[in-house]
């Protein structure tokens, strides 16, 4: 059983804005509101692909209900921790460039936080969760590694996506996967990434620290997968960029999605590029018609 787990989820409220004027009233043409955080999308990806998986985290107010409401119409399970104060609201002006302007969330308690690491303490040996994003204001600074720790006593795998150079001391833990992109890799290492070269050279060190899978995602260009055995490079199906807001959860939904369902490796690693790749032509996050339109235009060589 897959679980996910998202610390701060958010709505992520979309204005199209054409001209933005600092100072003074702006109009805008036309807004949306998503559910938002990483690990929700990447439950809202498996869930698409047929995946039997369960959203986890902190929830509060109306806001929340949004989130939960939302992922009732799309029969997404979960099961939230209710938390005072209400989930935050990240406000996404696009327009000739996008500007961002997110909300602190909720603070958590100590009763929240151990609340949620006995719900872990609950999951069986051989499930898998997915630790994505940022953590909530109250948790500590050790509370991705306080969680590892359950998992590590429990026999659960975990794949962890946060560009904290904490990463970096978890890798001992041997998740399952890692999935960088190339700026956040360039940030783990204090270097500017400027080739695939260099991209596999840097993501070989997060394997050889003790990441089992490393996915390296390149935008554009593609994506990179490193295992002790092998090294391969996809190149990115061609299509009109829309979104690139969860394009990154979705490649791991969809290497997690093909893990289950006993797809080798390299055909996981394809349904990752296309996942990521099909959010990215989307408004929102793709549907599984839109990744299976984009089978075999994924094209993969070993390096």
């Amino acid at each position: 059983m897959l679980y996910t787990l998202t610390l701060n989820p958010s709505i992520d409220y979309l204005m199209q804005i054409s001209d933005l004027k600092i100072g003074e009233t702006n109009y805008t043409s036309g807004e949306r509101m998503l559910p938002g955080g990483k690990g929700i999308n990447v439950s809202r990806v498996l869930n698409q692909l047929g995946v039997d998986n369960k959203a986890l985290g902190f929830i509060g107010g109306h806001t929340g209900h949004f989130i939960e409401e939302w992922l009732k119409l799309e029969q997404v399970n979960y099961d939230f921790i209710t938390v005072n104060g209400d989930t935050r609201i990240n406000v996404k002006l696009k327009g000739k460039t996008e500007t961002e302007i997110n909300g602190v969330g909720p603070i958590i308690t100590q009763t929240n936080s151990m609340e949620l690491l006995n719900k872990i303490k609950q999951l069986d040996a051989g499930d898998t969760i997915i630790l994505s994003g940022s953590k909530s204001r109250g948790l500590s600074d050790t509370f991705y590694n306080d969680i590892i720790e359950v998992c590590t006593e429990q026999g659960v795998s975990f794949v962890i996506d946060t560009n904290s150079k904490e990463l970096l001391n978890i890798l001992k833990a041997k998740p399952f996967l890692v999935k960088p992109n190339q700026a956040e890799l360039g940030s783990l290492f204090n270097r500017t990434i400027q080739s695939k070269t260099e991209a596999i050279h840097y993501g070989k060190k997060l394997q050889e620290g003790g990441a089992e899978n490393v996915i390296v995602s390149l935008g554009g260009d593609g994506a990179i997968f490193i295992d002790k055995d092998q090294t391969y490079l996809a190149d990115s199906p061609k299509g009109q960029v829309i979104n690139t807001v969860g394009s990154g959860d979705s490649m791991i939904a969809g290497f997690m999605a093909g893990i289950e369902k006993g797809l080798t490796k390299l055909d996981a690693f394809k349904l990752s590029v296309q996942s990521g790749s099909a959010t990215a032509f989307n408004s929102d996050l793709a549907t599984k018609e839109d990744i299976l339109a984009l089978n075999n235009q994924v094209k993969i060589r070993k390096d």
